[in-house]
């Protein structure tokens, strides 16, 4: 049933910020996903594109950035305009006990959220890294601080909000200052993120599960577009360990574009 296209209808929309949105609709197997699943979600006459689901229960939901002739599409609808998805897609998550750190960047925050409201009624304690390039593309702040129940670090590239910096540098001077003692370091964003975050936590010896993002157009592994390495993302993942990461010796640095080639990241 989950490779099967269903029909749902937008029944909210959230301006998160001038380049974001947050879509809600209601759907059954969506309900009952995992964090760090995703949907095959096509826009009709347009594409099918893959979405975190950024919220999960009897309303879900899916958060966008404007970066593409399918998400530019997606921003342009209405509530009550009709959407059709497949999924959820792939591994999610593993949530363990204890101490955790999550590192977001940017929308790959959406990914993220449904992993923290998770890690939090398991009594875990989250300590939160989340970056932006600048003010204007900052989102879910409140609810970050109502829902993280150790340290919250918001890092802006330009400085216009919380500490200025790359979050992955601010990340790493709090763990050579501070030497935290983490069961688990969550992370999504964007690959050279990625990339820098798995390092400092292969250099301290923290397990890792990132979530990566790769072109899809299948979504169940026959196609092949996502390869990373030796993985198909949408299959394989899309939430890899320090193992698997350790055999993609160009996460960060290629990507393979709609023609299945590798380009490097700019």
């Amino acid at each position: 049933m989950k490779n099967v296209r269903r029909l749902v209808e937008i029944e909210e929309i959230i301006e998160e910020n001038p380049k974001v949105k947050t879509f809600l609709f209601r759907e059954k197997l969506c309900s009952k996903a995992k964090p760090g699943q995703f949907l095959m979600v096509w826009i009709i006459g347009v594409d099918e594109i893959p979405l975190s689901i950024s919220r999960i229960g009897d309303l879900c939901a899916v958060t966008v950035a404007k970066v593409g002739e399918a998400t530019e599409a997606m921003h342009k609808l209405k509530v009550g305009d009709k959407l059709y998805v497949r999924g959820p897609y792939g591994n999610g998550f593993k949530e363990v006990e204890g101490s955790v750190a999550v590192v977001a960047g940017g929308v790959g925050l959406a990914t993220l959220l449904p992993l923290i409201k998770k890690l939090k009624s398991l009594n875990c304690k989250i300590d939160a890294f989340v970056g932006f390039r600048s003010i204007s593309n900052a989102f879910w702040i409140d609810i970050l601080a109502d829902t993280v129940n150790g340290k919250l670090v918001i890092s802006t590239d330009d400085g216009s909000l919380g500490v200025k910096g790359l979050v992955s540098e601010v990340f790493r001077e709090y763990i050579e200052n501070f030497k935290p003692q983490y069961d688990m370091v969550y992370t999504c964003g964007p690959p050279a993120m990625i990339r820098q975050i798995f390092q400092q936590c292969e250099k301290v010896g923290y397990r890792i599960q990132a979530s990566l993002e790769a072109y899809m157009k299948c979504g169940i592994g026959i196609c092949g577009s996502c390869c990373l390495g030796p993985y198909r993302v949408c299959s394989d993942g899309p939430v890899f360990s320090n193992n698997q990461l350790a055999k993609i010796p160009e996460l960060g640095i290629y990507k393979r574009d709609s023609s299945g080639l590798k380009t490097p990241i700019q």
